[in-house]
């Protein structure tokens, strides 16, 4: 039906007739003139209706936004001055020679090009939401990423194979969504919040090269970056080592940037977790902040300010600072700020010192806290943290899980803000990172256990064998994950193939026999088919995608997005549903409420 899409209408077709579909972005009637930008998927390009044709100017006349349009014209140059260089069409214009309705629209409940849209709007009216040129956009992207993977796998000698979405419930850290069978009375169908287990199989089956991009499911508390639903990049090998595994999967993401978007990502740093916990208090940082954190607990051991000495002196305790160059000029009330935004993150305030002159020593320091501190230390303070007049100095102290936590977050908010990039502590660029060798195990304090950090198939360290048994708490897994811009856009691991490795994880784990065979059995069993060494890595197609698009949230690059209560605005759903399913599938509920 039609020759070329508006948005590829360029200099090459002048002179040619065309025939273009799509909608009526903008019309303008200039006064015995009519002008049409006409926008489908690709852009815009400007049709213009003169009256000498009457039957197609009249209809012209009754064009309104949306409407659905068949037009037939002439490609043109504009009149000089004219030209739009944001287009690709910015040259040309399209003479209308036959203009027909395909379908008229009711008036939008908004305009496609109003940038200031509530996410509210956007999803209830998700159709129209998708047509704006940056949904468009964004989208496109998103297909270009998924088919540079597919390119990539295949010449690599991987094999694309699905696994089921009805499954087996094996608790992986979030809840399971679960589907109750119609079949089978009080039973339950799971989907997955990933295929680990399958693609384990098809290890063992002799797949050794499998990859997927599908759909995984996680019944867990929402943000930006976390959808119930959301898109996965999977891949799992056999017969390759850790580092092999990073390496083909760094060479896959630099060529979907290198064929999506025209970007040659830089080398890749590459640190350990405990490092990178160390330093910036995340296992994802965002090298772009040129803030670091630095090491005080053991300094502070002696002091009298038990605020810091207790943390310093208590097992998992830790005192950290965090220095800003140039922070000296923020203001009480900037800092007042932060101090409520870091209690978000379980710290209970915010120590800091302003360095108004270092020659002066203790007269040369800002702060409620200076006084409490001995001089020795504090002269160690500026020492360590290389801290020069006009610095501020902030402090965290407390479990080290809440300094990391609280700082880390302090970290990214300075070095993201206004003050930040005016004071060159934020670097607008691609920072691809490895964060490798994480621990095996954290132990939960509550159920006073050990838990794994990853998954219970994970494999330990050459050597670290016998810590699952002695101490746990040393034992480094072969795991990794892939980070940039701060996002962690990937993770995997070496898995553990050999049945007496198992069963010292299973062990630290304290999962018993019974156990084991009910959440894993089949897993288990199929390992003892002499299962190869084997790998793998997921990512996440939807953080790459935002990422590369600039958005602000995994809702902006899904088509069909949930909102953070796990609603669909567009369908309703989750709805209620009528008595007759309920007990079709066997099921009364006990607390029956109206729908949200």
């Amino acid at each position: 039906m039609r020759t070329t899409y508006c948005g590829l209408v360029s200099e090459a077709l002048l002179g040619q007739t065309v025939t273009l579909m799509g909608w009526a972005h903008r019309r303008r009637d200039h006064g015995g003139v009519i002008f049409i930008d006409l926008r489908d998927r690709e852009g815009l390009v400007q049709i213009v209706c003169d009256p000498d044709r009457p039957d197609m100017f009249t209809t012209a006349e009754g064009v309104r936004n949306e409407f659905c349009l068949k037009v037939v014209g002439k490609v043109r140059s504009r009149p000089e001055g004219t030209h739009n260089a944001n287009l690709v069409s910015g040259s040309v214009e399209v003479l209308c020679l036959e203009l027909e309705v395909l379908n008229p629209s009711v008036t939008p409940p908004f305009q496609l090009d109003d940038e200031n849209l509530s996410e509210t709007t956007r999803l209830t009216h998700r159709v129209l939401d998708l047509r704006r040129p940056t949904m468009q956009k964004n989208l496109m992207l998103r297909y270009k990423v998924a088919i540079e993977v597919r390119k990539f796998l295949d010449k690599q000698g991987f094999v694309d194979i699905e696994t089921p979405m009805l499954t087996k419930s094996t608790p992986e850290g979030a809840r399971d969504y679960l589907v109750p069978s119609r079949v089978h009375d009080g039973a339950f169908f799971a989907l997955p919040q990933s295929p680990q287990l399958f693609k384990q199989l098809l290890m063992v089956a002799g797949f050794d090269r499998y990859y997927q991009i599908t759909k995984c499911f996680r019944d867990e508390d929402l943000r930006a970056d976390r959808q119930p639903e959301f898109t996965q990049i999977d891949i799992e090998t056999s017969f390759l080592t850790e580092q092999e595994i990073r390496d083909i999967t760094e060479a896959m993401i630099r060529t979907v940037f290198r064929k999506a978007m025209g970007v040659e990502l830089p080398v890749y740093e590459q640190l350990s977790y405990a490092e990178a916990m160390h330093r910036y208090g995340s296992d994802k940082p965002d090298l772009r902040v040129k803030l670091e954190f630095t090491e005080l607990t053991e300094l502070m051991r002696d002091v009298d300010f038990k605020v810091f000495s207790t943390p310093a002196t208590t097992p998992g305790g830790r005192v950290a600072a965090l220095r800003v160059p140039g922070g000296g000029e923020m203001s009480r009330g900037e800092i007042d700020g932060y101090t409520e935004f870091v209690k978000i993150y379980g710290a209970k305030g915010l120590a800091w010192v302003k360095v108004n002159d270092i020659a002066k020593g203790r007269e040369g320091l800002q702060s409620p806290i200076v006084k409490n501190l001995h001089d020795a230390a504090l002269a160690e303070i500026l020492k360590r943290t290389g801290a020069a007049n006009g610095d501020l100095i902030f402090f965290g102290a407390d479990k080290a899980k809440v300094v990391n936590d609280a700082l880390g977050a302090l970290r990214v908010k300075i070095g993201h803000s206004e003050f930040g990039r005016n004071h060159g502590l934020f670097e607008d660029k691609w920072a691809p990172l490895w964060v490798v060798d994480f621990p095996m195990f954290e132990h939960d304090d509550e159920d006073d256990r050990w838990v794994a950090v990853h998954h219970p198939f994970t494999a330990p360290k050459d050597g670290h064998e016998e810590f699952m048994t002695t101490d746990p708490g040393k034992c480094v897994a072969k795991a990794y994950d892939m980070v940039l811009n701060g996002w962690e856009i990937g993770g995997g691991s070496v898995r553990i193939h050999r049945a007496d490795v198992q069963a010292k994880v299973f062990e630290a784990l304290k999962i018993g026999p019974e156990e084991q065979k009910v959440k894993f059995g089949f897993l288990l069993d199929a390992l003892q088919y002499g299962a190869p060494p084997h790998g793998g890595l997921a990512f996440g197609l939807d953080r790459i995608a935002t990422l590369m698009t600039g958005a602000d949230s995994i809702r902006d690059v899904i088509a069909f997005p949930k909102t953070q209560r796990a609603q669909c605005l567009l369908t309703g759903a989750p709805s209620l549903v009528d008595e007759k399913q309920l007990r079709e599938l066997h099921i009364r509920l006990r607390n029956p409420q109206p729908a949200a």
